[in-house]
């Protein structure tokens, strides 16, 4: 109902580690406000995934929701709306896998990203009751980038080789060849 600023790298929020929610908390009216305002920012925005400290709000919760039809990311496949809370990460498969991630903290800019290819979450739905999911491939860097907002890490953080940052239409370009 709601689209909120999304605030850029460089702002210290993005820095923090979010603050867990009670089942209370993830129960109140406040938080399905959030929830629907986290949605059409994700959309407004042309986001696959979205987290709280990315609109200035130091709180636990991100959204991933991978549509049919998207364009950004080739790699994608769909994936329904998924509401998460308080997630625990449990690497499964530690093989790395590379994917070039943009974000909606660092517009503009991509970089070649380097994660574990299968991973575990734990979290709280937005029921506040107890789920699991796991993701491997792109899905399972999707997973990583989104948490890692709630643990104060930025996708830039996880590049290896610094040449690996570009703007978007400087590698669509190269891509494209």
């Amino acid at each position: 109902m709601a689209i909120l600023n999304v605030i850029k790298m460089g702002n210290p929020i993005l820095r923090e580690h979010a603050k867990e929610l009670t089942p209370s908390e993830i129960l109140s009216e406040e938080t399905h406000q959030l929830l629907q305002d986290l949605y059409d920012t994700m959309k407004a925005e042309g986001g696959i995934g979205i987290a709280a400290p990315q609109v200035g709000i130091s709180k636990s919760v991100a959204l991933i929701n991978i549509e049919s039809g998207q364009s950004r990311y080739s790699e994608a496949t769909e994936f329904p709306l998924l509401k998460i809370f308080n997630p625990k990460i449990k690497i499964l498969d530690e093989t790395l896998q590379g994917f070039w991630e943009g974000c909606l903290s660092v517009p503009g800019l991509r970089g070649y990203v380097e994660r574990p290819r299968q991973v575990e979450i734990s979290y709280l739905d937005e029921n506040a009751e107890p789920q699991s999911i796991i993701a491997e491939d792109f899905l399972a860097t999707v997973f990583q980038h989104e948490l890692d907002h709630l643990f104060g890490k930025i996708y830039v953080d996880r590049i290896k080789d610094i040449t690996l940052l570009s703007y978007d239409d400087e590698l669509n370009q190269v891509l494209s060849k």
